[in-house]
């Protein structure tokens, strides 16, 4: 799928401007009504603001959910410090690239998202803090930044309107710990990239000890929408507490992968079948990774559920940040679950024990267990391991690197026993017979 061409199943909102010619020109943005929700904003009060926001049933698109007009109430405005705006643009999820996709060819959404975000909390200062692998995309926002201050969108009394605000872009340097929010402002900062202790959380005491607002590039794109047409009707588009549309960014055994925008509580198996053209090969579906891979992953028999946060939660998993995996019949799900964790155990940043210590061993038993050089007992520590690292550290990331093991250990275990006692994985043989 090409991502500018027009989909007629999407709802698109956040990407309404995609496949417009020159769609991240800030006149482009403009002539199709960009930054007229900033305007309006403008006159709003700033409790009306975060109300629409609450309105809405805008969840953070990031991973956590959290519901984004709360977060932003949190933030002190009276406080005498300076107040920022952080958008978070790691995207480093595997199976998750949609924020790049926004601020590819809608990067003005983002900056009037964070502006009116600023007028939210009495904020004067954005930071764009993107990846270090989305080197392309720092010249994209850096550009996009420099027109709209051209074009009186930036700085000193916008547009009269007598709100200051000034945006920039940072890099980071590639490590997925910084897509935690601590970790990440301690980077800005130019400290190394490691998780802080909560409380306090960055509402209150964030970059530079300062109150911050710190949402992702989805969350904050979405803000537009929800101020130009009001609260309610983007809330209207999901489902109860499940506010408005997302990216899902589709890959794995698919016919037709990509990054499509549906409403929330969009049922799974439809999706798959109508947007991802079913599975590749006219091949069984297995399991499904819904949210990025430190989501647990669902059985195919479990897949016939609404796309939404509760209803995934209660399914045992997570709609993450919407990177779904399909797999297929034939994926051996010891080979994956050592695939998921060879990225943890490289990305841990090493700061707490369980994390850094129990990364490596569980990317150790699956590599001992995938070669058939397991023994039987290796399979429940496997799981015990996992779980004991639950809760445990600085931040998400040893939970991030636990939750899917744990769901491939219980509800693949026959396929753990069947790579016991020097037998050789059976998918791989069946793979090689296949191809001979």
């Amino acid at each position: 799928m090409l991502y500018n061409e027009p989909n007629p199943l999407e709802t698109k909102v956040l990407t309404r401007r995609f496949g417009i010619p020159n769609s991240a020109d800030v006149a482009t943005y403009v002539e199709h009504g960009g930054y007229q929700a900033f305007l309006k904003a403008a006159k709003m009060a700033p409790e009306k603001i975060v109300d629409e926001v609450k309105i809405s049933n805008l969840r953070g698109r990031g991973g956590a959910g959290f519901p984004t007009g709360l977060k932003w109430s949190f933030v002190p405005r009276t406080s005498p410090k300076p107040k920022y705006i952080i958008c978070n643009a790691d995207e480093s999820e595997p199976g998750t690239c949609k924020d790049r996709l926004l601020m590819e060819y809608d990067p003005h959404q983002l900056i009037e998202g964070m502006m009116i975000g600023g007028l939210a909390v009495d904020a004067h200062k954005g930071y764009i803090y993107i990846r270090g692998e989305y080197r392309y995309l720092i010249t994209m926002m850096e550009k996009a930044i420099d027109d709209a201050y051209a074009a009186g969108w930036l700085g000193s009394n916008i547009q009269g309107t007598g709100f200051d605000f000034d945006c920039y872009v940072h890099t980071g340097a590639g490590a997925y710990e910084c897509g935690e929010e601590t970790a990440l402002l301690d980077s800005i900062e130019g400290k190394r990239g490691v998780p802080r202790m909560k409380p306090p959380f960055p509402a209150v005491a964030g970059a530079w000890a300062s109150p911050t607002l710190l949402n992702n590039v989805e969350t904050f794109s979405a803000v537009p929408s929800i101020i130009r047409d009001g609260g309610a009707a983007f809330a209207a588009l999901g489902t109860p507490k499940n506010g408005g549309t997302r990216l899902v960014c589709l890959s794995g055994h698919v016919n037709r992968p990509g990054v499509y925008e549906i409403p929330l509580g969009y049922p799974m198996l439809k999706f798959i079948e109508e947007f991802g053209g079913g599975v590749r090969g006219g091949k069984k579906l297995k399991a499904v990774i819904p949210g990025g891979s430190s989501c647990p992953v669902l059985l195919a028999s479990e897949c016939d559920i609404a796309m939404d946060y509760d209803t995934l939660a209660k399914a045992g998993s997570m709609l993450g940040s919407g990177g779904m995996v399909v797999i297929d019949e034939e994926t051996c799900m010891v080979k994956a679950a050592l695939r998921i964790m060879r990225f943890y155990a490289h990305e841990s940043c090493g700061w707490c024990i369980p994390c850094r210590e129990g990364t490596t061993w569980l990317r150790k038993m699956l590599q001992r267990v995938h070669n058939g050089q397991g023994i039987a007992s290796d399979i429940p520590l496997i799981g015990e391991l996992s779980k004991n690292m639950l809760g445990r550290t600085f931040c998400a990331l040893g939970d991030a690197a636990a939750m899917p093991t744990i769901s491939i250990v219980e509800k693949f275990r026959e396929e753990f026993e069947a790579h016991l006692d020097g037998r050789p994985c059976p998918f791989e043989h069946k793979h090689e017979m296949a191809l001979a």
